[in-house]
């Protein structure tokens, strides 16, 4: 029965039983290859669809350039990267995505090294976090990630990172 499937799968795959594993091997790597492509082509177009030497469109919130934005189609683990090549392309900022999947929202917040000694990013993944109907969220001053249930609030969760954004040059 094995030696059957084996002939069986050599001949969907077009080549000879002998050769099986390292045909298999092969298209695993070249799956592997074609997600990694399409995660980042993912991000790419979630940071504006630009090429890389292309800034992320962005505003101005308290003097801080920030992009705030919710995302399609990019998975929350891939949050953080999209979070990191976002603030390399600010060079100076605050960053902030949030996507759904599985049911629930995801957000991630991002702040230069140059200003978290005055910007949390926990502080305001928080903020966001709240809106999701999410309790806490966590990281480091400049990365800090949260979620909630509530998968219709993105642009509200959005909107409470700016207000707290906007708050810091009122203090």
């Amino acid at each position: 029965a094995q030696r059957e499937a084996a002939q069986a799968a050599a001949a969907v795959l077009k080549t000879g039983p002998a050769e099986l594993p390292a045909r298999i091997t092969a298209l695993v790597e070249e799956r592997r290859k074609l997600e990694r492509e399409l995660a980042d082509a993912k991000k790419a177009l979630a940071l504006g669809g630009g090429a890389k030497s292309e800034s992320a469109p962005h505003k101005e919130i308290a003097g801080v350039k920030t992009v705030l934005r919710a995302v399609e189609n990019v998975s929350p683990k891939d949050l953080k990267s999209l979070a990191d090549d976002a603030k390399a392309q600010l060079g100076s900022g605050v960053v902030a995505f949030v996507t759904v999947a599985d049911g629930k929202a995801s957000l991630v917040v991002g702040v230069t090294a140059d200003l978290t000694a005055r910007i949390s990013a926990v502080d305001l993944v928080r903020a966001g976090a709240e809106a999701l109907g999410g309790k806490g969220g966590g990281g480091r001053p400049d990365m800090a990630q949260a979620g909630g249930p509530d998968t219709g609030k993105t642009t509200e969760a959005l909107a409470a990172i700016e207000q707290r954004l906007a708050a810091l040059k009122a203090a």
